[in-house]
C-alpha cells in the first residue's frame, strides 16, 4: 500500500520522511488489520530488517505455526508481479529476470498486484502447471495459491492456468508471449549445450494478446487459419496463413522480435512468408526446402462449429465438507442461494466457478479445490476448461451474470475508514497529515483558455448563442458547444453535444444530426462528446468556467408542445421563486443548477441560493467548505449583481426561507460520498472480450475499442476499422452502456467521447505511455510493425489539423469570451473562433435520411409523445432502413428484412457482411437457423431479459 503523506513542517524533509517510514513499519502490523488484511501475520523480525520502502525486493515467505498452515507473508503492497516455482516441494522466489520464462515441467504460483488510483490494491493469483509437472507439484501450487490468498485476507481472485490454455489475463502480463521451455526449473539451472541449434516450428494464435505453442516441425503442422514461425540457426521465418487476420499476423511479429532478442541477441534476418504466394522468391524457396520441398497446404476440412453452452446447461452444485457435489433443483439462481458458510460450484462448461463463502475455513476451500479438479478429470473435460476461485465479495462481472438477480448493497468503504485510522495515528505521533483522504481528480488535462461557441437546437435549426448567454443553458432545450485551444503548436478541436434532462426525444436526435453535420464538414478530425445533463465531466465545466443551467426550455418545438399538452412554463424568467445549488472544482469551474424549490433539494455539503418574490437568501450548508463560500459569492454575483442577499446558516432559517420553500422537510443531511475513481479498462467494441494490461500497441488501426473509465467512455476509431462516422461511434458507445457488463453502473447517460486514430489529445493519451510517432505511421498493422522490426523509418501520415471550414452563408465575427474573475479581482479575456456560423443552419432532409443510420435512430427509444417517468417528454422518431421493430413483453427488437447465414454474421467471421448493426447481429439469422443456433424461437428469445440475451449472443459470437 503507497500512503501519500504531506507534512506541514518541510524544513527537514528527507529526515522526517525517513522517520515516517521507520513508524510506519513498526505500526505496520496494526495498520494492516485496520485496513483491510484482518488475517494477516507479519514476522516483525523479518520486517523489522527491512527499513526501506524500495529495499523490499520480494515477499518473505516462511511457516508459521500447525494451525494455520499457510505463509507469513510480508509484502509492502506494491504494484507488479510475484512468481514462485515448487522446487523440491517447496516455494522458491523467481528473480525478475527469469519472469516471463516457465519450464514446462514445472508448477508456479503468481501474483499480480494492483495499485488502484483509489481503493485498496486488486490482487490476482495464478497457478500454473507445466503439461509435464507432476501431480505432487501442482497440488502445491494449487494449496499455496490459496494459502496465499489468505495470508492476503482472502481478497484475492485465484486462476487455475494450464499450459498452453491459459487466460488472456495471464498472458498480458508477459507480452509479448509466453514460450515454455523444456524441462524442470532449479534453483541452480544448469548450461545449456550450445553446438546444436533446434529448429523450432511455433503456432501464434490472438489478435490482442498471442498465445504460443510450439509444433511438431512437419508440413502437416501448418494451415491456412494460423500464424506460424519457424526457428532456425540462420534465419526467423514468418508464415501467414490466407485467413489469418492482419491483427494476428501483427501480434505474431512482436514474437519474432522478442525471439531474435532472447535466442539470437537481435542478429538474424527474418524472412515473411505468404500462403498460396510462390513467385521465385528466394525466402519462400529456403523455406519450403526446410519442409522437403514445396507443396499445396490442404484446405481446411470445414469444422463443425463447437457446440456453445447455454443457461439451460449451467449447474450449481453445493461442496460439502466430504466433497461431494450436491446439485441444486433449481433451474434459475440468485444471490440468495450462496449462503456465507458454505462453499459452490458452478458449471458453465467451459467455465467452472468456486465460490467460497466468507465464512468458511481453509480446509473447506482446499477440499472445494480439489474437488472441482477431481470432477475435471473425471468428467473427461477439455483441456480448455477454466478454473476460477472466488470469494464472497469478489465475484466478477462474468460469474454474477449467471445469476437471475444480484443484488448491488452498498458495502462500508472498510478502506476509506481505515485511512482515516491511519491518519489519527500519525498525528498522535505529532504529525499533520493532511492527504490521507480520497482526493478530486483535479487535472483536466487540456488548455481552458481556448475559444468557446455555443448553439441551441430549435426546430431542428442551430441558432448562435450570443456571447453574453453561451455560459447559461436551459434543462429542456439541447446544444452543441466548440471548444478551439492550443495544443502542440495548432489548434485542437473538441465537439460536445449537451442533451437537457428534460429536453424532447426529436431534439435530442436533430442535435446529434446537426453535430455530425459539422464534423463531416471540417477538414479537421475534431474530438467529440455527448453529455447528459446532470453527468458532465470535469473538463466540460472547466471549459465553461463558470455555467448557469436553468430549468424551463427555450425551443420552439417544446413551447409548442407544453402549449399542446397544457403543462405549466416553468422557465426562469428572472421574476419566479427560484433554488439554485452551488458546486464547482474552484473559481474556475463552477456551476449554479437550478433545482426545485423544496427543502427537500437542499444538501448539507452544498450552499444554495433562493430568491423569492421579495428577497433573497444564501442558505450556507454545515458540511460546506471555505470553498464553496467563495463559490456562492461568486456565482451570486454571475446570477445578479444587483441582488442583496440574506445569508442563513443551516439550524439558523427564518420561517420566511421555509414558507417559501413550501414548508420544512427532511433533507440529505449526511457528507456526501464521492464516486469512487476506478482505474480504465480497455474493450473492443464488440464488448465481447476486455484488453487486460493493455497499451498504446493494442489500439490496433483494423479495430475500434472502448475505453471505459467509470465515469466517463471514449471510441477510439481506428483508420481501417468498420466504424465510418461519428455518429455511429456515439451509437455504439451508448449500446455499450445499456449493455451494463460490469452490472453495477449506476446510469447509462455518462459522457462518451469519440476519438479518431491519430487525433487524439491528451484527456485520451494521459491513460497510455503514448508515443505520437506510432499514433501517426502509415499502413495497416502488420505493415507497421514490419517496419520497425526491419529497421525501415516508419512512414508517417501528418494528420490534417486545419481550423474549422465556415458552413453558413454569412459570417460571424469572433466574439470575446467572458472574463473570468479570481478571488484577487484579476481578470482575463478570451475570444471565440469562427466555426459554423449564423443563426440559420439545418441539416437537410436528405441528409437526415442517409446520414442517420438505423442504429443512429435507436440511441433513443422511439415512443408516443408522452411524458417519461422521469418528467421528461419524448417524441415519436422515425426510423428508416431495413429494419422493423417489435415489441415482445416490453421488450423492443429489431428484426431485419435482410437474412444472411450464420458463418457471415459472426463477429469472428473469415467472410464478415459489411453495413449491418452490428449490434444485433442475431436478427439476420433466418428463422430456422435461430432456432437451430439458440435452441429457441426469436420471439421467446426476445422475451428473456437484456442480460440473459447478451449471454446467450456471447457464447455464440453474435455480441
Amino acid at each position: 500500500m503507497m500512503l501519500r503523506i504531506k507534512l506541514t513542517n518541510v524544513k527537514h524533509k528527507l529526515y522526517t520522511i525517513n522517520r515516517l517510514k521507520i513508524i510506519l513499519l513498526l505500526l505496520l502490523p496494526l495498520l494492516l488489520r485496520l485496513l483491510f488484511i484482518p488475517s494477516i501475520f507479519v514476522d516483525l523480525e523479518v520486517w523489522n530488517t527491512r527499513i526501506g520502502f524500495h529495499g523490499l525486493k520480494s515477499p518473505v515467505v516462511r511457516p508459521h505455526g500447525e494451525n494455520s498452515g499457510c505463509f507469513i507473508l510480508i509484502i509492502l503492497m506494491l504494484s507488479g508481479l510475484e512468481i514462485w516455482c515448487v522446487d523440491k516441494h517447496q516455494l522458491a522466489s523467481v528473480q525478475k529476470s527469469f519472469h516471463g520464462k516457465f519450464y514446462s515441467g514445472s508448477a508456479y504460483v503468481v501474483l499480480n498486484t494492483v495499485t488502484q488510483t483509489n481503493g485498496p490494491p486488486q490482487y490476482n493469483i495464478h497457478y500454473w502447471l507445466g503439461n509435464g509437472a507432476n501431480k505432487v507439484d501442482s497440488a502445491l501450487a494449487s494449496d499455496k495459491a490459496l494459502e496465499l490468498d489468505s495470508a492476503l485476507g482472502s481478497c484475492a481472485v485465484q486462476y487455475r492456468e494450464v499450459q498452453g490454455q491459459e487466460t488472456e489475463k495471464f498472458l498480458s502480463y508477459f507480452r509479448p508471449c509466453i514460450i515454455p521451455i523444456e524441462g524442470v526449473y532449479s534453483l541452480q539451472p544448469g548450461h545449456v549445450n550450445g553446438e546444436t541449434y533446434k529448429v523450432s516450428l511455433f503456432t501464434c494464435k490472438g489478435d490482442h494478446v498471442v498465445s504460443v505453442k510450439e509444433v511438431p516441425f512437419s508440413r502437416s503442422s501448418l494451415n491456412h487459419n494460423d500464424v506460424f514461425i519457424l526457428d532456425t540457426a540462420s534465419k526467423l521465418f514468418l508464415f501467414c496463413g490466407c485467413n489469418s487476420s492482419i491483427q494476428e499476423r501483427a501480434k505474431a511479429l512482436e514474437v519474432v522480435q522478442y525471439i531474435s532478442e532472447n535466442k539470437h541477441s537481435g542478429k538474424i534476418d527474418v524472412a515473411t512468408i505468404e500462403d498460396g504466394k510462390f513467385v521465385g522468391d528466394p525466402d519462400v524457396g529456403e523455406f519450403w526446402s526446410l519442409f522437403g520441398g514445396y507443396a499445396p497446404i490442404p484446405k481446411d476440412s470445414p469444422s463443425d462449429v463447437q457446440k456453445q453452452s447455454d443457461f439451460s446447461s449451467v449447474k450449481l452444485f453445493w461442496i460439502s465438507l466430504q466433497g461431494k457435489l450436491c446439485q441444486s433443483e433449481s433451474a434459475s439462481f440468485n444471490k440468495e442461494m450462496l449462503e456465507t458458510n458454505k462453499c459452490y460450484m458452478l458449471d458453465c462448461d467451459t467455465d467452472i466457478y468456486i465460490w467460497m463463502g466468507r465464512n468458511t475455513s481453509l480446509t473447506e476451500r482446499k477440499t472445494s479445490i480439489s474437488t472441482a479438479e477431481d470432477f475435471i478429470r473425471n468428467q473427461g473435460r477439455s483441456t480448455k476448461t477454466r478454473l476460477t476461485f472466488l470469494t464472497e465479495g469478489l465475484e466478477t462481472t462474468m460469474f454474477k451474470s449467471y445469476f437471475n438477480t444480484w443484488s448491488q448493497k452498498v458495502e462500508p468503504r472498510l478502506y476509506e475508514e481505515g485511512r482515516g485510522k491511519v491518519a489519527a495515528i500519525f498525528k498522535q505521533q505529532g504529525y499533520d497529515v493532511k492527504e490521507l483522504q480520497e482526493e478530486e481528480d483535479c487535472d483536466i488535462y487540456i488548455n481552458c483558455r481556448g475559444k468557446l461557441k455555443v448553439w441551441r437546437l430549435s426546430d431542428g435549426k442551430l441558432l448562435l448563442v450570443p456571447v453574453p448567454e453561451q455560459t447559461m443553458l436551459f434543462s429542456g432545450d439541447c446544444y452543441i458547444v466548440q471548444y478551439t485551444y492550443p495544443a502542440d503548436g495548432r489548434d485542437e478541436n473538441l465537439l460536445y453535444v449537451w442533451l437537457g434532462r428534460h429536453s424532447l426525444m426529436e431534439d435530442r436526435v436533430d442535435a446529434i444530426a446537426c453535430m455530425n453535420a459539422i464534423v463531416d464538414a471540417t477538414k479537421g478530425d475534431p474530438v467529440v462528446a455527448q453529455v447528459t445533463e446532470g453527468r458532465e465531466p470535469l473538463l466540460f465545466f472547466s471549459i465553461f468556467q463558470a455555467l448557469i443551467i436553468f430549468k424551463g426550455v427555450l425551443s420552439t418545438q417544446y413551447k409548442k408542445f407544453i402549449a399542446e399538452k397544457g403543462v405549466e412554463d416553468d422557465t426562469y424568467d428572472g421574476k419566479k421563486t427560484a433554488l439554485f445549488r452551488v458546486q464547482g472544482k474552484n473559481l474556475e469551474s463552477m456551476q449554479a443548477i437550478q433545482v426545485d424549490q423544496v427543502s427537500s433539494s437542499l444538501n448539507s455539503s452544498y450552499c444554495y441560493i433562493l430568491q423569492t418574490g421579495t428577497c433573497i437568501f444564501t442558505w450556507i450548508g454545515s458540511l460546506s467548505s471555505t470553498k464553496d463560500h467563495e463559490l456562492l459569492d461568486r456565482m451570486l454575483e454571475l446570477i445578479n449583481p444587483t441582488w442583496q442577499p440574506m445569508s442563513v446558516r443551516e439550524g439558523s432559517e427564518p420561517d420566511t426561507f421555509w414558507n417559501a420553500l413550501g414548508g420544512k422537510t427532511e433533507y440529505p443531511r449526511e457528507k456526501e460520498m464521492k464516486e469512487q475513481m476506478e482505474d480504465p479498462h480497455l474493450f473492443l467494441l464488440v464488448f465481447t472480450d476486455e484488453v487486460y494490461n493493455f497499451n498504446q500497441d493494442d489500439l490496433t488501426t483494423e479495430d475500434a475499442f472502448i475505453l471505459d473509465c467509470h465515469r466517463e467512455i471514449y471510441v477510439w476509431i481506428g483508420h481501417h476499422s468498420n466504424v465510418k462516422s461519428k455518429q455511429q461511434a456515439l451509437s455504439l458507445g451508448s449500446k455499450f452502456l445499456e449493455a451494463d457488463i460490469w452490472l453495477e453502473r449506476s446510469s447509462s447517460e455518462i459522457p462518451i467521447y469519440v476519438v479518431t486514430e491519430g487525433q487524439e489529445p491528451q484527456i485520451f493519451t494521459r491513460f497510455f505511455e503514448w508515443d505520437f510517432s506510432k499514433a501517426n505511421m502509415h499502413g495497416n498493422s502488420f505493415e507497421r510493425k514490419l517496419a520497425i522490426l526491419k529497421g525501415n523509418p516508419p512512414n508517417l501520415v501528418v494528420p490534417v489539423r486545419n481550423s474549422w471550414k465556415t458552413l453558413s452563408r454569412d459570417s460571424t465575427p469572433d466574439y470575446p469570451r467572458s472574463r473570468s474573475v479570481d478571488s484577487t479581482g484579476r481578470g482575463s479575456n478570451f475570444s471565440s473562433t469562427t466555426s459554423v456560423s449564423g443563426s440559420n443552419f439545418k441539416p437537410s432532409n436528405d441528409y437526415l435520411s442517409s446520414s442517420l443510420t438505423p442504429i443512429g435512430r435507436k440511441l433513443f427509444s422511439a415512443s408516443s409523445s408522452s411524458h417519461s417517468s422521469s418528467g421528461s417528454p419524448t417524441a415519436e422518431s422515425s426510423f428508416s432502413g431495413n429494419v422493423n421493430l417489435v415489441q415482445f413483453n416490453g421488450n423492443e427488437a429489431g428484426l431485419s428484412s435482410l437474412i444472411y447465414p450464420y458463418q457471415r454474421v459472426k463477429v469472428d467471421s473469415k467472410d464478415p457482411v459489411t453495413g449491418i448493426d452490428v449490434t444485433k447481429r442475431e436478427t439476420y439469422l433466418s428463422d430456422e437457423e435461430f432456432q437451430e443456433k439458440f435452441s429457441m424461437t426469436k420471439q421467446a428469445f426476445y422475451e428473456l431479459p437484456k442480460w440473459r440475451q447478451n449471454k446467450l449472443k456471447i457464447t455464440l459470437h453474435l455480441f
